[in-house]
């Protein structure tokens, strides 16, 4: 059974900057192509970012463009968020997904995804 653990949400405030980790387990995804998504309190999940099984292509909410970096690790078998310029509409809970099929093709689209973490709520201040 495939789990994903996501850490390193938190309170920052406007301005700072927050690393998450994804930790994957029951199954290498190193050749998975996975994501980043989350939701605010009252809305529909978002799109944050989003990297190809080989790590050649990254993709990213107009949102989050040019402040936040997905990145991953295939040896650790994870996956991370770098976040800076935290702003306070960045406030959600952030979720890591991943594609059950190995080598399968970059999406963005959340219904692609068949694992899920629980989330991490990242909280920014004004």
């Amino acid at each position: 059974q495939v789990r994903l653990i996501e850490s390193g949400g938190g309170v920052v405030q406007t301005g700072d900057s927050l690393r998450l980790s994804c930790a994957a387990s029951g199954r290498s995804l190193g050749n998975h192509a996975m994501g980043w998504f989350r939701q605010a309190p009252g809305k529909e999940r978002e799109f944050v970012a989003a990297i190809s099984w080989s790590a050649t292509y990254r993709g990213y909410g107009d949102s989050v463009k040019g402040r936040f970096t997905i990145s991953r690790d295939k040896d650790k078998n994870e996956l991370y968020l770098q976040m800076n310029t935290l702003k306070p509409e960045d406030t959600a809970v952030y979720y890591c997904a991943a594609i059950a099929k190995r080598f399968g093709p970059y999406t963005n689209s959340a219904g692609d995804f068949e694992y899920w973490g629980q989330g991490t709520q990242v909280t920014v201040s004004s």
